[in-house]
């Protein structure tokens, strides 16, 4: 039996299966890890213990489960959280913690100087993608200006996952899908990286080699053998962004393809025919060469389900207290009773980028519950879903189908509510691991050992979540867009 092996590390948790040449999964394993938020705005890993630390754990718990030869396991596929921004020496090691995606806000002056200074119409032009807080390059402006020590002694910037790649092979590479978060350092149409946008921020021999997400980077070397179980010399893909290798993982493969996350973000791909320029939305070349795909991510979703259990449901067994949570939220109704909630708990990426939004609930008066606070707090999530899905079909972007996938696609009422707001309807497919599935379809990919479209074979879908119109929820999306616009000042003095 031939084996690949996929592994991402995610916001919370790493996950990783072992996947057979049928897309079974024999075994699969996991290990938590926490996101660091030492201050307002900020969002960190540590990268020996979050990142390699769980990547070894998770291999060697799966080696152990399955019991198979390292030399049946034929490639290796990882992903990561992304685009990160990770400052390592010459000899690969970090020179402090990761830098997390657009939840990190920490570079919001060197964003707009940026932007200023290039002009954001030469920046969308040029790099795809406006500068917010989900770009790398002002992430490395910020570290040049405020971490000068670190910063002369960077050898090159890193993602998690080209820290993964480079453990395990010692090559320093990345995907273009990732790359094109380093705006303005990449240019999506020479599908390059560039310095004449802004030759201070770094010299580009420090970034990595630029690979497609289906092309093997490496293999396997003696010192990653030793730590992770794993044979010398096995091949290790380029990998790519965790999403991406999600979209990947339930079949998001032709123009018009969408996928929707749920996971301690929403995240929300859809696969196009050609580049769209936007400035509210992401753009980025797709894993394969000659491909496009457009992007949008909420800054906390899944994040905010376990706050809100953290804070207002100690008194609930942990095992059970979402579906608890969900059963009270069942008996409020559509609306939650007159009361609205804005996501924004970390700011908020697509479409507004605006890091100093605010969470808020609105409207609270004494006949409010437990169960009206979590319904607002689903349906607010699922409103700012609606803010983005809004956006794609206002640039001609109206998905042929979506597929859902990540862990919040096991809280039935959050599919539903997101349904039912969207007014989308949404396949869920059989198997809804991720990232990790992903993963290792890429690795058998980049073997040869399956064509694309195999995955439909892999991964089936499994339901549909029908949308049913409410009226109730077209004059709460109104309220809800409204609310944003008129606090959003007051948001920004809170700072």
């Amino acid at each position: 039996m031939e084996y690949t092996l996929g592994i991402d590390i995610g916001t919370y948790e790493t996950k990783g299966v072992l996947v057979d040449a049928q897309g079974n999964i024999p075994a699969q394993a996991s290990r938590r890890h926490k996101m660091l938020v030492p201050q307002p705005g900020w969002a960190e890993h540590r990268p020996e213990e979050d990142w390699w630390g769980d990547f070894v754990f998770v291999c060697k718990a799966i080696l152990k489960e399955s019991e198979v030869d390292p030399g049946d396991i034929k490639a290796v596929g990882c992903s990561a959280i992304g685009p990160c921004m990770l400052p390592v020496d010459d000899t690969g090691a970090p020179l402090m913690n990761g830098v997390l995606y657009g939840v990190d806000g920490r570079a919001e002056t060197e964003v707009r100087e940026l932007t200023d200074r290039i002009g954001e119409e030469t920046i969308v032009s040029r790099c795809g993608n406006a500068l917010t807080s989900q770009s790398v390059g002002p992430k490395i402006l910020w570290l040049k200006r405020t971490r000068p020590d670190i910063y002369e002694r960077t050898a090159h910037i890193l993602t998690a996952t080209s820290f993964l790649v480079q453990r395990l092979t010692d090559e320093v590479v990345i995907d273009h899908y990732t790359a094109a978060n380093f705006s303005p350092l990449y240019d999506v149409d020479k599908q390059s990286w560039v310095e004449d946008l802004a030759d201070d921020i770094l010299p580009l021999e420090k970034l990595p080699k630029l690979m497609w997400s289906n092309e093997i980077a490496g293999h396997i070397t003696d010192k990653a053998a030793e730590e992770t179980g794993l044979l010398r010399g096995t091949p290790v893909t380029a990998g790519t962004i965790d999403a991406a290798a999600e979209a990947l993982s339930v079949g998001v493969d032709q123009a018009g393809d969408m996928m929707m996350m749920y996971g301690s973000t929403i995240f929300i791909i859809i696969r196009t025919k050609a580049r769209i320029a936007d400035p509210r939305i992401w753009y980025a070349p797709w894993l394969f060469e000659g491909e496009h795909a457009s992007m949008a991510g909420l800054a906390t979703s899944g994040t905010l389900t376990h706050w809100f259990r953290d804070q207002f449901a100690r008194d609930l067994d942990p095992s059970d207290a979402f579906a608890t949570l969900a059963a009270q939220a069942e008996q409020s109704q559509a609306g939650a009773n007159g009361l609205l909630m804005l996501p924004y708990f970390s700011g908020e990426r697509t479409p507004i980028h605006d890091v100093n939004a605010k969470g808020t609930f609105f409207g609270l008066n004494l006949t409010h519950t437990r169960g009206d606070m979590y319904r607002a707090l689903i349906e607010g999530i699922a409103h700012g879903t609606r803010h983005v899905t809004s956006t794609f079909a206002d640039i001609g972007q109206v998905p042929t189908r979506l597929l859902a996938v990540g862990g919040g696609t096991n809280n039935a009422l959050w599919l539903q509510a997101t349904s039912d707001i969207t007014g989308i309807d949404q396949i869920v497919c059989e198997k809804t691991v991720g990232a990790s599935y992903g993963d290792a379809f890429l690795a058998a990919l980049a073997l040869g050992s399956v064509a694309r479209g195999e995955i439909s074979d892999w991964n089936p879908a499994a339901q549909t979540i029908s949308s049913r119109p409410d009226p109730v929820y077209e004059k709460a999306h109104l309220l809800f867009r409204r609310l944003y616009e008129q606090t959003k000042d007051i948001a920004a003095e809170l700072t």
